[in-house]
C-alpha cells in the first residue's frame, strides 16, 4: 500500500497519528477561509463571463464521479438547445501553449486524461487552463456558446459562477470531517451550506443531505476495434483484469462485481500514465478498465481488452430542479 493509499485509509477508517496534523490543518483552514472571505467581500478580483458558469466540483480529494456528470450535463443542455462548452484545469497535461482547445485527435499526456474523454465522448468545445477565468475568455472567443461548465474548480475563486453543483461519495462520505492534511476535505463542511446542490454518488434516493446520483453501466467497448459489446458480453463469474487509474478505484471493482464477474484488482494512482509492460498479467485473461484510462491505452492495447463505459443517472427531483436553473439562467433558451 502506497504513502497515499494509507493516508486515505486513515481519512476513511481512523488512525491517531493524525492528531499530529492539527496544527497543519488549522493553518490550511485559515488560508481557506481567507480565500472565499476575499472572493465573497468582492476584494478579490473575479471574473464574471457574460454567459452563465456552472461549476461541477467536490469538497474532497479524490474521485466522486464527476466527469459522468459532466457528460450527462452536456447532453441534457443540447437535448433543450443550448449551446454548451466546458472548462477544464486539464490536470497532468502538458499542453504547448495555455489556453489549449482540447481536439478527439490529442494525446493524453497533451491534453489531459478526463478533458479528452470528455471531448472524444461528445466532441464539446473544451479548454484547458490552469486558470479558469482565461479559459472562459479563449473559448468564448472561439465559440458561440449559451451556457460554460466548469470541470471541478470549486475552489478557483478567480471565476464567477452562477450554480455550484458538488459531488459526495455516498458511500465513503466526508470521512473524518478535517480538512487536509489530517482529513479528506478541500473546505471545511460548512461549505455545503453554500453551495446551489450536493449530489451523493450511490445514494439509493434523495436524502436531505442532497440528491441521489448513480453511475450505470452501459456497455464493455474494445479499445482496439472501438465495438460495442452488451454487458453480458462475459459469463456471469468470468474472472478477468481489472485496471483502475481514478480518485476511487473500489467503486469499480465493486461495480464489475455487480455484474457478477470476478475482478482481480490492478488499482492505480489517479492520472496514472501507463505503459504495456505495466499492464502485463498472469494468468492471461480478458482485462476491463476505465474509460479514463482507455483513453491513455488505446494506442498500445491488444484485442482482449475493454473499457466499461457508465452513464450518469440523476435523480428526478435534481433533473427537475435543474430545468428550473436552467430556465432562470437562460430564460431566452428554454
Amino acid at each position: 500500500m502506497s504513502f497515499i493509499e494509507r493516508l486515505q485509509h486513515a481519512w476513511y477508517q481512523g488512525h491517531p497519528a493524525l492528531t499530529l496534523l492539527a496544527p497543519l490543518e488549522a493553518i490550511y483552514r485559515w488560508v481557506v477561509a481567507r480565500k472565499r472571505q476575499r472572493f465573497l467581500a468582492g476584494r478579490a478580483q473575479a471574473y464574471r463571463a457574460p454567459v452563465p458558469i456552472i461549476v461541477v466540483g467536490n469538497i474532497t480529494v479524490g474521485g466522486t464521479g464527476k466527469t459522468p456528470l459532466i457528460l450527462w450535463l452536456i447532453e441534457h443542455c443540447r437535448a433543450q438547445g443550448i449551446r454548451v462548452g466546458v472548462v477544464s484545469r486539464g490536470y497532468g497535461a502538458t499542453p504547448p501553449t495555455l489556453p489549449w482547445r482540447v481536439r478527439p485527435e490529442h494525446s493524453a499526456s497533451e491534453a489531459g486524461d478526463e478533458p479528452l474523454l470528455i471531448v472524444q465522448r461528445t466532441t464539446v468545445p473544451l479548454m484547458i487552463d490552469p486558470d479558469r477565468a482565461r479559459a472562459v475568455r479563449a473559448l468564448l472567443e472561439a465559440e458561440p456558446l449559451d451556457l460554460i461548465l466548469s470541470d471541478d474548480g470549486l475552489q478557483h475563486y478567480g471565476l464567477a459562477r452562477d450554480l455550484e453543483l458538488v459531488l459526495v461519495d455516498a458511500a465513503r462520505g466526508l470521512g473524518n470531517r478535517r480538512c487536509l492534511p489530517a482529513g479528506p476535505l478541500r473546505e471545511p463542511v460548512e461549505r455545503l451550506q453554500d453551495v446551489d446542490a450536493v449530489l451523493l454518488n450511490g445514494a439509493a434516493a434523495d436524502e436531505t443531505a442532497g440528491y441521489a446520483f448513480c453511475l450505470q453501466p452501459s456497455a464493455l467497448i474494445e479499445l482496439r476495434s472501438g465495438e460495442f459489446r452488451p454487458l453480458d458480453h462475459f459469463p456471469a463469474g468470468q474472472s478477468l483484469h481489472a485496471v483502475a487509474g481514478i480518485g476511487n478505484p473500489q467503486r469499480f471493482f465493486a461495480t464489475l462485481e455487480t455484474l457478477h464477474w470476478r475482478p482481480i484488482p490492478h488499482p492505480f494512482a489517479d492520472h496514472a500514465a501507463y505503459s504495456p509492460e505495466q499492464l502485463r498479467f498472469t494468468p492471461e485473461l480478458p482485462l476491463v478498465m476505465t474509460e479514463k484510462d482507455a483513453v491513455k491505452c488505446r494506442a498500445f492495447a491488444p484485442s482482449g481488452w475493454f473499457y466499461l463505459q457508465v452513464q450518469a443517472a440523476p435523480s428526478p427531483a435534481f433533473i427537475a430542479w435543474l430545468d428550473g436553473q436552467l430556465a432562470r439562467l437562460l430564460p431566452d433558451h428554454i
